[in-house]
């Protein structure tokens, strides 16, 4: 049998999807809090699959074979620290793919269509504001170039969803090899500059790294098409919100739709949010916040926390390594 610790676990429902992962030849571990593992559990587990776990409890893991984090962002695990004990790390990017996608396609269609704006209006004065022709923000999708920063699993989802609106799609993704754009018929642009240039929407699918943080700043912004609508459901410090807030302001970009943040819940010092909130004239309904909700439907939820267990599971039965983001640290494999 092998043991598969799951630290900080405490679903409310049971444990059914984890051990549908696993399958048989393992004995699960949950335990609600890393505080309440004993340094017993941690010193025989096999796996751990959870978050973050805390480097001080690194110590203590003498058997352990693999790490696995139920998420698809790995920004805060300390790579480096893992692969120097031997022990791959591995992330969980098959689970909520097509929920990210749908959303960063709901906060688009809800901005060219004036959804909120409507709603909000009609709520007021149901008579009065009854305007069907005024669409602040409205154009023909299929008259429009949307644009996709990060062409891996969700971006991919995110342009065919777009195609499927007859939209141009483009994408900047410097990693992606020649002929990724043929495989599902889309244009690639040379720069992030080029992109921006060019586009109408822009929809931001890259991971959170040292490349990536600020990436859509002043100096990008600087480059973009005016008139621009930005949407990220990847990771907040992609975008440097005060340089959205200016780019807002000045009317380069013309709305924004933002699921995640810098800081997240929502820090209300920063001018964007404080504008935002206080339903300042210029930004009212050119700005669209959610909490970081793009991944959840409960199908999801069942998939990241079975697949997560799956691939511990699969590890350590049959040596098969799926998804590791520390390769390139790992110094040895116990």
């Amino acid at each position: 049998m092998f043991k598969v610790l799951f630290p900080q676990t405490r679903w409310q429902d049971g444990y059914g999807p984890e051990l549908a992962g696993l399958g048989d030849r393992i004995d699960a571990q949950f335990v609600r809090r890393f505080a309440e593992v004993s340094d017993e559990q941690w010193r025989t587990c096999e796996a751990i699959v959870g978050p973050n776990v805390p480097v001080e409890y690194l110590a203590k893991l003498d058997k352990c074979r693999i790490y696995v984090k139920p998420a698809v962002g790995f920004d805060e695990v300390p790579l480096a620290t893992w692969g120097e004990i031997g022990i791959p790390v591995c992330n969980t990017p098959d689970y909520g793919t097509r929920e990210v996608a749908d959303h960063a396609m709901a906060l688009m269609l809800t901005l060219t269509k004036s959804i909120a704006f409507h709603d909000e209006n009609l709520r007021k004065d149901p008579r009065a504001n009854w305007r069907p022709a005024l669409n602040p923000f409205g154009q023909r999708l299929a008259d429009c170039t949307f644009g996709v920063v990060g062409l891996g699993r969700i971006g991919t989802a995110a342009a065919l969803r777009a195609k499927a609106f007859d939209m141009d799609v483009v994408f900047y993704d410097p990693y992606k090899p020649s002929g990724s754009e043929l495989a599902i018929g889309v244009r690639r642009a040379d720069s992030l500059a080029d992109l921006l240039g060019q586009c109408d929407i822009v929809s931001i699918h890259t991971p959170l790294n040292g490349e990536t943080r600020n990436m859509i700043g002043a100096a990008s912004l600087a480059h973009a098409k005016k008139g621009i609508i930005v949407v990220n459901t990847a990771r907040g410090p992609i975008i440097d919100i005060d340089a959205l807030y200016d780019s807002l302001k000045d009317g380069t970009v013309l709305a924004a739709g933002l699921d995640v943040l810098p800081d997240e819940p929502a820090n209300p010092d920063k001018k964007l949010i404080k504008a935002w909130q206080g339903n300042e004239e210029w930004i009212r309904h050119r700005l669209l916040i959610t909490p970081h909700s793009a991944f959840f439907t409960p199908q999801s939820m069942y998939d990241i926390r079975s697949f997560s267990a799956r691939t511990a599971a699969r590890y350590l039965r049959d040596g098969r390594l799926e998804n590791c983001v520390n390769e390139a640290f790992l110094g040895r494999r116990r």
